[in-house]
């Protein structure tokens, strides 16, 4: 799964990955992201602007946002059949920027937190879906949900599922903002290859997500 992670990258190092696309002045650097959180994404409505969503999907059916809690990953095997996530897949698909994530490890009575990146220490952006949701107060939400899949060969050790880092050859048909057929898009969502990625034990000042800063990515020895 992805349940914390980072966006802290030099803004000349994400408009160089998006050449096309107007960075946000606001864009502060963010080093222990959380479910509930805006997170920065670039969506198939708008792909030349980042904007910021909900991270937790809230389906357009759903009753109340609580649901969001319950849905901050969804995975590639099963996104085509998934109510909550099948109509998303077809029609409304965003990049959600990064530059790391943690993942936990087992080990004994405790979780051992690890910090991934590339190795290129360059930014990325992990495959995800969006939705809109209206209040009952006729008020708009705006939320997103990670797309996983199983762990390559450096994470498999520490967790066995990853989000999918879309390879940037496939940024324009996720953007697409017409309806795609699962059969087009299923192939790019696959472990990133784990050559190209470094992963590293870090403090469990990141299991509480007040805790940010850079502090979070110190190696723990």
């Amino acid at each position: 799964m992805c349940g914390r992670y980072t966006l802290f990258v030099d803004p000349a190092d994400l408009q160089a990955l998006f050449p096309d696309v107007v960075i946000a002045e606001e864009l502060s650097p963010r080093y222990n992201i959380a479910p509930s959180q805006p997170v920065a994404v670039i969506a198939n409505n708008d792909p030349r602007r980042i904007v910021f969503f909900r991270w937790g999907l809230v389906p357009s059916w759903a009753q109340d946002p609580s649901i969001g809690s319950r849905l901050i990953n969804a995975r590639a095997e099963t996104l085509a059949q998934k109510p909550a996530f099948r109509a998303a897949y077809r029609s409304r698909r965003c990049l959600v920027l990064a530059d790391g994530f943690y993942e936990w490890r087992k080990e004994g009575g405790r979780k051992q937190p690890f910090y991934v990146r590339l190795r290129s220490g360059k930014p990325f952006a992990f495959a995800g879906l969006w939705e809109s949701w209206r209040s009952p107060q006729d008020e708009t939400l705006l939320s997103c949900a990670i797309i996983t899949t199983d762990a390559n060969e450096l994470l498999s050790p520490i967790h066995d599922r990853m989000p999918v880092i879309l390879d940037p050859a496939a940024y324009d048909l996720w953007l697409d903002p017409a309806a795609r057929s699962p059969i087009d898009l299923q192939k790019w969502l696959r472990p990133y290859p784990a050559a190209e990625m470094v992963a590293y034990p870090v403090s469990p000042r990141v299991n509480n997500p007040d805790n940010e800063g850079p502090e979070n990515l110190k190696p723990e020895t």
